[in-house]
């Protein structure tokens, strides 16, 4: 069976078991439920966007907090005098997610722009003083909490039975599972998936790094809150214990424990800390002769053993054993029917596309590139080489704008790009690749090279978590298999990337550069891994982008590739432009010989 069929015979088989389970099993999955929607929310912002959140608690508290001040506070009563009471928990719906968002915001822009461990330090900050302000504010009831809070009703039908709630728990949970799934399978989500990996890579491609962290920030903030508003409707009752930064960390366990990169893996990780937990409640304390929290040393050992065995979490293994129950995903086919992308009309040929005038680059008090001219023009391979050392990674960075120069110029197409983020190199039509290969290494070539083509697709994540945005995803990763096919690549189209030779996964980059359908294409040390028909198959390759009027910048090592590909070259030394001009030029020029043969003229050379 496929996995959509395996996911359908699980929610079947819950649907039938539903009815006959014991009250304290429906408790026990209300609470595996409410927890899971927690954890997939961690899943897509720690396990896919490699943001690390301790505070996922205090959201769930926002949202619990919300609607049961909304449905008890005299304050609210009398401003929504007009209101059914019915409405009452649907507007607690409301407020919860406006409140949460907006403080998600504020605690997003304040937190997200630091990295590592202050990152995680700043979520636990704000994680415990939400709690503590929960506790200290005498309109929610302080550490006693806010009791009374009206239950859920649907078409005046009021869930106050566990039984009937943990329906709306489960199909809420269910929603969520499969949004988050289409998100991930669209463009939106190969620009998630590049945010662990490396944002300078998904800048180059034209992503909005900063932007996209931001939206999921949010997004796991208001799923939290969604779980907190069922749970108090669930209890009727909130105070700030569930809120604090202990179950902050739990929820996270959850995430890591089932698989932090796996949206199933949330609810494996909810469903076994949920019982492990009630059932270390129950027996420590009889092993220990006295009771205490001491199921959390032992969620700290068990996350240490996770750690060490199984890094990715337990779902990727029960998946990896499971695989002869499941067939492989089929690659996916062509959409009936695919938007048109949009395409960039090439500069005429001859026409300077990038230009770097005077461009210097000071790290204290080391020169690194020093006042360097260079223009590379449409129709032309231009090759940029030198000695190690000379400066070429850095002078790459800044005409990528990865980096910017302490002073100088660099214009693209004629507009003035320094001090612009890479993405809106990207946006004017530049393409590139690294010279360590930076790519998403789980991920089939197909979503790789997709990547490439961000920028031509237009729609955003509601879209794709509804699947309206089908017709463009079909047509996006229709440009990338074309893309794929022209480099040589097509038998690989749904292999991981990882799993290719590193020559190949160079000219996966190239392929991913070139679905962006660039003006000006960077390479940096292409040929680098490759064999000799290879990069023979790669000289044809941009010989052909040359002839259809592609603007090319190489940077690198192999000088037979280089001189049999380039119409112009640059010489760099010591950060310095010593030579300029054809590759005959190049070869006869003395200076060039010096530096890297390291004589002082062609006699010497010649003996």
């Amino acid at each position: 069976m496929t996995h959509r069929l395996w996911t359908w015979l699980f929610i079947a088989l819950l649907a039938l078991a539903w009815p006959l389970l014991s009250p304290f099993s429906v408790t026990l999955l209300n609470y595996i439920g409410l927890y899971s929607l927690v954890a997939v929310g961690l899943v897509m912002l720690t396990g896919v966007g490699g943001i690390t959140s301790f505070g996922q608690a205090a959201f769930v508290g926002l949202g619990a907090y919300a609607t049961a001040w909304i449905c008890t506070s005299p304050v609210a009563a009398q401003a929504l005098a007009g209101i059914h009471g019915d409405l009452l928990p649907w507007l607690g719906l409301v407020l919860g997610l406006i409140v949460t968002g907006v403080i998600a915001w504020i605690l997003g822009a304040v937190t997200l722009p630091l990295s590592g461990h202050f990152l995680a330090l700043g979520t636990l900050a704000w994680g415990l003083s939400l709690y503590y302000l929960f506790g200290n504010i005498e309109g929610l009831g302080g550490f006693t909490g806010i009791a009374g809070v009206r239950p859920l009703a649907i078409a005046g039908y009021e869930l106050t039975s566990p039984r009937l709630f943990g329906i709306i728990i489960w199909a809420v949970l269910l929603l969520s599972i499969w949004a988050m799934h289409n998100l991930l399978d669209s463009r939106e989500g190969r620009a998630i998936r590049a945010l662990k990996s490396g944002r300078v890579m998904a800048e180059s491609m034209g992503v909005d790094t900063s932007r996209q962290r931001m939206k999921l920030f949010l997004l796991a903030a208001l799923l939290a809150a969604i779980s907190g508003w069922l749970y108090t409707h669930l209890q009727r009752f909130v105070n700030p214990t569930p809120f604090s930064l202990e179950i902050g960390i739990e929820y996270l366990f959850m995430a890591v424990v089932g698989g932090s990169g796996h949206l199933w893996g949330a609810v494996l990780g909810a469903t076994l800390i949920t019982l492990l937990k009630e059932q270390l409640q129950d027996w420590l304390p009889t092993l220990l002769g006295t009771s205490g929290n001491f199921e959390i040393i032992v969620f700290g050992l068990l996350m240490v053993l996770i750690l060490q065995r199984a890094a990715d979490g337990i779902w990727p293994l029960i998946t990896a054993r499971a695989q002869r129950w499941v067939k492989p995903v089929a690659p996916r086919t062509a959409h009936t029917t695919q938007a048109v992308l949009a395409r960039r009309k090439l500069p005429p040929v001859g026409q300077v596309v990038l230009s770097a005038t005077q461009v210097t680059k000071r790290f204290a008090g080391l020169v690194a590139n020093d006042a360097v001219d260079l223009d590379v023009k449409a129709g032309e391979v231009h090759a940029l080489i030198g000695p190690n050392g000379a400066g070429k990674s850095t002078f790459f960075n800044m005409i990528s704008g990865v980096d910017d120069p302490t002073s100088g110029t660099v214009t693209l197409l004629g507009q003035a790009m320094v001090g612009k983020p890479s993405r809106a190199f990207a946006a004017l039509g530049m393409g590139r690749t690294f010279q360590h290969v930076r790519l998403l290494g789980q991920r089939t070539v197909l979503e790789n090279v997709a990547l490439g083509a961000h920028l031509r697709g237009h729609r955003g994540w509601l879209s794709a978590m509804l699947q309206t945005d089908r017709r463009e995803e079909a047509a996006l990763l229709a440009e990338a298999r074309k893309q794929i096919e022209r480099c040589g690549l097509i038998d690989y189209v749904d292999t991981p990337a990882a799993s290719l030779p590193l020559g190949q996964q160079r000219i996966v980059e190239i392929a991913r550069a070139l679905a962006g359908q660039p003006s000006i294409l960077l390479l940096d040390e292409p040929a680098a891994g490759l064999r000799h028909l290879e990069k023979q198959a790669l000289v044809r390759l941009l010989s052909q982008l040359r002839a259809e009027g592609l603007a090319v910048l190489v940077v690198e090592h192999d000088m037979e590739f280089v001189m049999n590909l380039a119409d112009r070259v640059t010489v760099l030394e010591f950060g310095r432009v010593i030579a300029l001009g054809s590759p005959a030029q190049v070869q006869a020029n003395p200076r060039v010989m010096e530096a890297y043969l390291g004589v002082e003229d062609t006699e010497g050379v010649a003996a």
